[in-house]
């Protein structure tokens, strides 16, 4: 039994997960050259791919909207435990870590990976099709979680400062918790038919889907894999902030770039899905990780925060806000269709470069 799975998985996707774990683990704590950076780097890469295989394994195994859930609470847990590491440990900008994080995660999703899906999309087929009855729901929450989160802590009274008091703190994590998994219960029980591809019976009746052994081995080795790009994008930090130094660009470049990194998993595979006619996929993978990363993370840093004491910034200022309220607006516009074309793809990528570029030249 054991040996048909593991014939039944590829091997450089079991030897991939077990070499980046010995480097990352050889590497943690050293002085990062631009040799050791460049092999971290690639050891980056191919963790990335590998994740993307196991992720689809698990996919045509458990369907949609299981599958693109599994890499986003995976990611989002990972990158959790990422966040709340560098909290406690301080820092210069500890304070608005959590703030940063999320809303790069926001920008990076709904404009970068949204936009490249839509362009990918439609430059092969045209025009593309997708459920607004799956997408709504989703702009709906993500909406609420992030005007809750990122904006309304700008103008409570209570605390000086883009901050909650401890009550309203803690009442924003519960509600953020709750709110995720409100919309994790409609999108996998109450109205799972609302989150598949319209395509979705065509597609299963394809490949055979794996055996529980095999999607069982690609869920550990997803979880490695995840595990070993969020290590060694830690592992990369300082190489990037030195860059970043060098060229004289602001702290917030460096979260964007981690970011970036541990969200390339998720965004290889709604890239893929898009390119197969899947956009309901796509969106499931890209609106799941970013309410993920509001549900999981705001509880989990206000409860450290609370429970340590810890300052917590959460209110974006007056630039981020815009693009926020712009980010929203365009998504919304976008989703409530069920059709878009290349047009909306180059929109959403347009503003995610504005993102980009102010965040570099403020």
């Amino acid at each position: 039994m054991t040996r048909r799975v593991f014939a039944s998985v590829p091997v450089w996707s079991v030897i991939v997960p077990v070499a980046a774990c010995i480097l990352l683990a050889a590497i943690w704590g050293l002085a990062q050259g631009w040799l050791l950076s460049a092999v971290a780097g690639s050891t980056l890469l191919a963790s990335v791919l590998v994740a993307v295989h196991h992720a689809e394994v698990i996919a045509h195994r458990v369907g949609e909207p299981f599958a693109s859930l599994v890499l986003a609470v995976a990611v989002t847990i990972i990158e959790v435990s990422l966040i709340v590491s560098i909290m406690l440990a301080g820092g210069e900008n500890a304070t608005t870590l959590a703030r940063d994080t999320v809303f790069a995660t926001v920008m990076i999703v709904c404009n970068g990976v949204i936009g490249l899906c839509l362009l990918m999309g439609s430059i092969r087929h045209r025009t593309i099709g997708f459920r607004v009855e799956g997408t709504t729901p989703a702009l709906a929450v993500l909406a609420t979680l992030t005007t809750l989160t990122l904006v309304l802590p700008g103008y409570t009274s209570t605390t000086a400062g883009p901050t909650f008091s401890v009550p309203q703190l803690a009442f924003a994590g519960v509600v953020s918790f709750v709110l995720w998994g409100v919309f994790v219960f409609v999108q996998t029980i109450r109205h799972r038919d609302y989150f598949l591809p319209e395509n979705a019976a065509a597609e299963d009746s394809h490949a055979i889907p794996p055996s529980v052994a095999t999607a069982l081995l690609s869920l550990v080795l997803l979880l490695v894999s995840l595990a070993v790009v969020v290590g060694l994008a830690n592992v990369l930090a300082p190489t990037i902030q030195a860059a970043v130094d060098t060229a004289g660009m602001p702290h917030a470049v460096v979260g964007i770039a981690i970011a970036m990194m541990v969200l390339l998993p998720e965004t290889m595979s709604a890239v893929r899905a898009a390119r197969s006619d899947r956009m309901q996929t796509s969106f499931n993978l890209a609106l799941g990780a970013t309410l993920a990363t509001i549900g999981l993370t705001i509880p989990a840093v206000a409860a450290t925060a609370i429970a340590l004491d810890l300052p917590l910034d959460l209110g974006l200022p007056a630039k981020e806000v815009a693009l926020l309220a712009l980010t929203l607006l365009l998504t919304s516009m976008t989703l409530s269709g069920g059709r878009a074309t290349i047009l909306q793809g180059a929109v959403h990528l347009v503003v995610f470069a504005v993102f980009v570029f102010l965040a570099m030249v403020p």
